[in-house]
């Protein structure tokens, strides 16, 4: 009875250990000085306004009025992008990366108009779709975990400076043509047998008022000034799904 016992005690144990190893797929690609690779995500984003409440403009006619209008951005809208990159070994557990892409999406902004309207005494809505198109070239620290079998969870934090693309003068908000986002994020590495897949999440943060404050002075329909001129700050976040092949 007691080698049975023993028996099974060391089946059990060579099992576990047996289900904890398994083939290391790729087991030298961590030690590459310098590699390249793709990416494609999507994202979420929005703008925090601060608005400056009732406030005095100069109407087509040069007469000064007066306006009390809201702005929002009422929802997280969705993008993607596409890019490539380059990673740089430091050492057995950090990396530094460098993330060129391109940001594609649309932002739906409501402006309410507080002030009641004449035949209907309601406020009234007024709303832009804002379409935008960045250029980004992330710069990022990565600290990785010990790789155990075919994965490694690592952190990360960088900064993303971003070139707008798709501003005109004819949008009510007029976006900066350039932002920095400090972001922060997680991911983890899955070593497939021809090459390494990396789903990360991040989420970014603009450092900068990303609102262009003379846009006013370059509009050309007057009507809009009183829903231009109704915010004097913005700030962009944004949440970015990412899959890295490399």
């Amino acid at each position: 009875m007691r080698i049975l016992i023993l028996t099974l005690s060391l089946y059990c144990t060579v099992a576990v250990n047996a289900q904890n190893r398994t083939v290391e797929n790729r087991p030298y690609t961590d030690l590459r000085k310098f590699h390249l690779g793709v990416l494609v995500g999507t994202h979420v984003q929005d703008i925090e306004f601060n608005n400056v409440g009732l406030h005095s403009y100069l109407d087509e006619n040069g007469k000064t009025q007066q306006a009390l209008i809201t702005t929002d951005q009422d929802r997280w809208d969705q993008g993607f992008s596409v890019g490539v990159l380059g990673e740089y070994r430091l050492n057995t557990y950090f990396q530094f990366r460098i993330a060129p892409a391109l940001y594609f999406g649309t932002r739906h902004i409501t402006f309410r108009n507080l002030q009641p309207d004449q035949n209907t005494e309601e406020a009234t809505y007024k709303h832009e779709e804002l379409k935008s198109v960045y250029f980004s070239t992330a710069l990022e620290l990565i600290a990785a975990a010990p790789r155990y079998n075919n994965h490694r969870p690592y952190v990360m934090l960088g900064l993303n400076p971003m070139l707008n693309l798709s501003s005109n003068n004819d949008e009510i908000i007029k976006l900066k043509s350039s932002d920095m986002y400090l972001e922060s994020g997680i991911g983890c590495d899955f070593y497939l047998p021809y090459f390494k897949l990396r789903p990360e999440i991040k989420f970014l943060y603009s450092l900068t008022d990303c609102i262009d404050q003379n846009h006013v002075n370059s509009i050309k329909d007057k009507s809009i000034i009183p829903y231009t001129t109704s915010v004097n700050r913005g700030k962009s976040k944004m949440i970015v799904l990412t899959f890295y092949f490399e």
